[in-house]
């Protein structure tokens, strides 16, 4: 399956913020979108990606002074992409690679959705399903 299954299925509705937001303001969107990461705009450029580790992160190095610091000064800078043709098996390797749960994805107009670890999971586990069924269907008909 391909990248752009996933997101025909869940919709590309990303969450974004801005890099002069504050930590406090982003994980207060983190908690009211119910997502783990936002995706961090300049105007229309990806800047950036701030995960619920992120904010733990910024508060555990520089406490509760941390939430009304920049989304800018902890967000993660080397944002790692997606394709809409990258296959799901490659997302699952490069996501456990870097230790990653969230991949925005790039169309050649810019930004096309988000796929987190569970989108992907839930697709495996699809195939897998699909797959044991097919196998199935083939034994019992002899």
């Amino acid at each position: 399956m391909l990248v752009a299954q996933i997101l025909k299925d869940k919709g590309d509705q990303v969450f974004t913020c801005k890099p002069g937001d504050t930590v406090a303001e982003a994980a207060r969107a983190l908690h009211e979108q119910r997502v783990g990461a936002l995706v961090v705009r300049d105007q229309d450029r990806v800047v950036g990606i701030l995960s619920e580790r992120d904010v733990v992160a910024a508060v555990a190095a520089d406490g509760a002074g941390a939430l009304g610091q920049p989304v800018s000064s902890y967000m993660t800078r080397d944002v790692l992409f997606a394709r809409p043709a990258d296959a799901v098996d490659s997302l699952m390797e490069r996501m456990t690679e870097r230790r990653i749960r969230h991949l925005p994805v790039l169309n050649d107009t810019g930004l096309a959705g988000i796929v987190s670890i569970g989108d992907v999971v839930k697709c495996k586990i699809a195939d897998t399903v699909i797959e044991a069924e097919s196998l199935k269907a083939y034994i019992v008909s002899g």
